[in-house]
Order: structure tokens, then sequence, then C-alpha cells
């Protein structure tokens, strides 16, 4: 008998899937098949010599969490500000948010994580993209970064936004837009993320959490622009929000009065998903139309 391998591995190692996050919400959406027959389970033990397929179109971005990125630049008409900009991607992981920001035009973009070996090779390769592995935000200047940036996105996990806003911010040029992604997993308490086994599904936590990051950000001399729901949730199932703005130092016009991001976060509840089980098919649902 061959070497067997689950089955997310196994994509991956078949070069079928940028991560295994990607070879999971690519099963998550019936899209995989494995001798023919529909796969159910990531954990599947397959054959190295098993016939495994992924139907459709390749996915558009090198990670699930660029169709995030794409949702808030869609929703907010933000295309034109990625032309030519400088971006910061902070915590950049396999790089859904690095790749997305070349494919709306960046000219450069800054991806720092903590973490190491996980950009995905093809942007490694890429000479737009600059490599800051093993850096944590907190400590990053601009000298690190070849000078303040012109934009920064973000999708940061097991640490608080509110933590590192105020470095984020010192990156930036006055002004400077931001999409920053919200996991209200990592916003909560530790006994409100054990009680629903790392999954927050009530709603009055995800309002609270949002009030508390905007609020910062508010204190912080930062502009909100708006509040929205991300068109796919975390590949746990979490669902996730996204905030934009603009940091410390610059006038927008379109910026939100206090009750105006009051009212952008309660409308950005209003429409989240209630069930897990229901927010995981909603995200499988949209990765399989080509949305990342």
């Amino acid at each position: 008998m061959g070497t067997r391998r689950r089955l997310d591995a196994e994509l991956v190692r078949r070069g079928l899937a940028p991560s295994r996050e990607r070879a999971q919400a690519e099963i998550a959406a019936g899209r995989v098949t494995v001798g023919g027959a529909p796969a159910q389970k990531s954990s599947r033990m397959v054959e190295a010599g098993e016939a495994v397929e992924i139907l459709g179109p390749p996915p558009r971005f090198v990670s699930r969490a660029g169709a995030k990125l794409e949702g808030a630049i869609a929703r907010y008409d933000l295309g034109d500000q990625f032309i030519g900009a400088r971006v910061l991607d902070v915590g950049a992981s396999t790089g859904g948010f690095t790749d997305c920001a070349l494919q709306y035009g960046a000219s450069e973009v800054v991806a720092l994580d903590v973490g190491h070996n996980q950009i995905h090779e093809r942007l490694l390769a890429d000479p737009r993209v600059r490599n800051l592995e093993r850096t944590n935000i907190r400590s990053a200047d601009p000298d690190l970064i070849g000078g303040v940036v012109d934009l920064v996105v973000g999708d940061l996990s097991f640490i608080s936004l509110r933590i590192v806003l105020e470095p984020v911010f010192s990156l930036c040029q006055p002004g400077a837009l931001f999409v920053l992604l919200v996991k209200p997993q990592f916003e909560a308490g530790r006994t409100e993320a054990a009680r629903g086994r790392g999954i927050i599904t009530d709603p009055e936590i995800w309002t609270r959490v949002l009030v508390e990051v905007t609020d910062t950000m508010v204190g912080l001399a930062a502009a909100i622009i708006g509040v929205m729901v991300s068109p796919i949730t975390g590949s746990d199932g979490n669902v996730e929000f996204v905030v934009v703005g603009r940091s410390p130092g610059g006038i927008d016009a379109s910026a939100l009065h206090l009750d105006g991001v009051a009212d952008a976060i309660n409308a950005a509840v209003a429409v989240a998903p209630r069930s897990g089980a229901f927010a995981v098919s909603a995200a499988a649902s949209l990765e399989s139309t080509e949305k990342g």
C-alpha cells in the first residue's frame, strides 16, 4: 500500500490548491472529487495514486482571504485607491490580501507576518512583493518597511486588532486608506470564545467588539468610512467583519460621524449569518462562483 495522506494535504502536495485552508474551502464547496465521486471531508485519507480533481475554474486568489478584501473594494468602490499604491498587508499569511491588492494595481505590497514559510510561492517570486516574515507589527518602523505606505490592509489572528492599531497607523501616510478585518473570536474575552469552542455566534458580542474596535480607531483620530460583514466567513465558520477608514491626519468627506458608525455597525450585524452551519455553507457557495 502506498503513502496515504489527508485529502486537504494531498491537494496541496499535487499543486491543486495553494494552501490547506484553500483546499478545505474547495472540499466544503463540493468541488473536489476522489475517484470521480464528490469528497465530503478534508480529513479523508487518500492514496498517492488515487484520481483527485477540483471541478471548475482555478481560484482567483492564492487564498480565500482575497475574497474578503475584494468584497470591501467592491462595496466601497475602492479600486482606484489601489492603483500605483504602496500597500502594507499586516498578517499576510498565505497572501490572499496581498494577491488581491496586486490584482487591483498596487505597485508594491509589504507582506508582514509574525510567522514564516507561509506566503505563496507565486507571490514570493513577484518583485512587487516585499516579504517580511518573523516580524511583529508592534516592533516594525517605517525604515523597516521602506517608508510609510499609502494604504494598509490587514487580516490578523490570535491578537486583538485594537492592540496593533497605533503601530499600524504609525506606518501610514496621514489619511491613508485602511481596510482591516475584525475577527470577533480574537476580540471577545477568552471565556466567550471558549463557550462556543472558538466560534462566536452571538450578535451582541459582534456588536460590542465592533464598537470597541471602532472606538479605538476614533480615539486615535482615525476616520471611519464603513463597516460591513465579510462576504465569506473564516475557514472555521466564524462570522467576520471589515472596517474601512483613513488613518489619523487626513480629512475624508465620506467619513462617518459617531451616530453613523453606530448605524453602520448595526446594519452589518443585522445582515450577518446567524448560524455557523449557514455561514460555512454561504462561504462554500461564494467560493464556487469564483469569488476567491
